[in-house]
């Protein structure tokens, strides 16, 4: 599958310095996608990031019945991240509303098509989604809302199986924990139900926001955006529409983190500093500088930065897709942190791989205690999802010799043209098939 190579003296030997620009957010414009199913007619979206996972759903939506076209720039400039394009996606009158396992597994986003299916065909057969190895994420609140609607759910031979026996109505429904996919998708199942749907205690995400947009543009009638309390008054139909995708506040965290953990100058230009207050406030409390420009902002980092604990949360708290990077950056600061995870139960097998690295790191259950180093040590290591395989190739930046991460696939699912880039900005970072 291909590995990443990496060569370092340590952190701070040989700072990052450059402008990287971020593109349209993969937890955002996979959704968006997701909910051109809910029109028929030609629905465009900008701004669409250039990963494998924006390939993989174009390939589901085909499967559906749609013609999707993705196109992006000629003259990419894969160094700065130049790489967010569009997606043009026809959708036809009538659906066919089953979703194959060959493509869901390797898409855990793939079952944001559901609520969509259901919504507009009344019945939907999706079989049970993969994607990255960090934990169990069930699907409780998705089946336990739509049974509330009116749906009937049932899982059979690995495929979620949804028919509307009847009527097709809102509800007051309410989520146990602010789950990012289920309230992604009781929305996009709600905006076609017959009266009025009130959830609660729905996740406030930026991509949620996003999603409730776009929704909007379509002629959907959504209240409290933004808020834990979403109110949705059915329409009977829903118009194709044209919008651009919010900017990736994960991507931008990631390139906070790279100056963070191997020093230098970084500008992450498009970056939204409003959506990562909590994050890059740490940073800053931690030694480093951050400074907000217009549509930027910039982070540096010339020493070594004090260690800080970290609690991942819902948003607005730290976001759990940013949590292996603060390990990583854990790993090399002075002192000592504890990381709580409260999100994915198995994100801590990126531990292991960061000890293989040299890191001193002890996990108990949701905890992990990290004790600081002055320098990590390269070694062969592997990634096991999207953010730990990110975070392995910055650790290699804080280790002496050479880092090699192997089953890079899993980074490509979510930055665009993340070696080069990183070589952009003057790191020893090369593609290894």
């Amino acid at each position: 599958m291909g590995s990443f190579v990496i060569t370092s003296e340590g952190p701070h030997r040989r700072p990052l310095a450059g402008t990287v620009h971020v593109g349209g957010a993969k937890n955002s414009a996979l959704k968006l996608m997701a909910a051109a199913l809910l029109a028929p007619g030609r629905t465009v979206i900008h701004n669409v990031p250039r990963i494998l996972d924006v390939d993989v759903m174009g390939q589901l939506l085909e499967q559906l019945g749609c013609q999707v076209s993705i196109t992006h720039p000629v003259d990419v400039d894969p160094t700065r991240g130049l790489t967010s394009g569009t997606a043009t996606i026809d959708v036809p009158e009538v659906l066919v509303p089953e979703a194959p396992y060959d493509l869901v597994r390797r898409l855990r986003a793939s079952i944001s098509v559901l609520g969509p299916l259901v919504a507009r065909c009344r019945r939907a057969s999706v079989a049970l989604p993969g994607g990255d190895a960090i934990g169990s994420r069930g699907l409780d609140m998705h089946v336990r809302g739509l049974e509330e609607l009116g749906v009937k759910v049932r899982v059979e031979h690995g495929q979620v199986v949804a028919e509307v026996p009847g009527r097709y109505a809102g509800a007051n429904l309410w989520l146990d924990f602010p789950s990012v996919g289920a309230t992604e998708n009781l929305l996009m199942a709600a905006v076609l139900a017959e009266g009025t749907s009130v959830i609660d205690n729905v996740a406030r995400e930026p991509e949620i926001g996003d999603l409730c947009q776009m929704l909007l543009s379509m002629g959907a009638r959504i209240e409290g955006v933004g808020s834990s309390t979403l109110t949705v008054e059915g329409v009977a139909e829903l118009r194709p529409t044209e919008h651009t995708t919010v900017t990736d506040r994960i991507v931008s965290g990631t390139w906070a983190f790279a100056a963070a953990i191997a020093g230098g100058e970084v500008v992450v230009q498009h970056g939204v500093a409003g959506h990562l207050d909590l994050v890059l406030d740490k940073l800053v409390d931690a030694g480093a500088e951050v400074d907000q420009g217009e549509g930027s902002f910039t982070v540096r980092s010339f020493e070594r930065l004090r260690a800080f604990d970290v609690v991942t949360l819902p948003y607005p708290g730290f976001p759990t897709d940013l949590q292996p990077f603060a390990l990583a950056l854990a790993s090399v600061s002075q002192g000592a942190a504890m990381i709580t995870e409260n999100v994915f139960e198995a994100r801590f097998m990126f531990a292991q791989e960061l000890a293989r690295l040299g890191a001193d790191v002890r996990t108990d259950g949701h905890h992990a205690i990290v004790r600081g180093q002055s320098v990590l040590s390269g070694a062969p290591v592997e990634a096991h999802d999207i953010r730990a395989g990110a975070a392995l190739v910055l650790a290699g930046l804080a280790a002496q010799g050479t880092t090699t991460v192997a089953e890079s696939h899993h980074i490509d699912r979510g930055y665009p043209s993340f070696a080069e880039v990183l070589a952009g900005l003057g790191a020893d970072v090369h593609r290894q098939d």
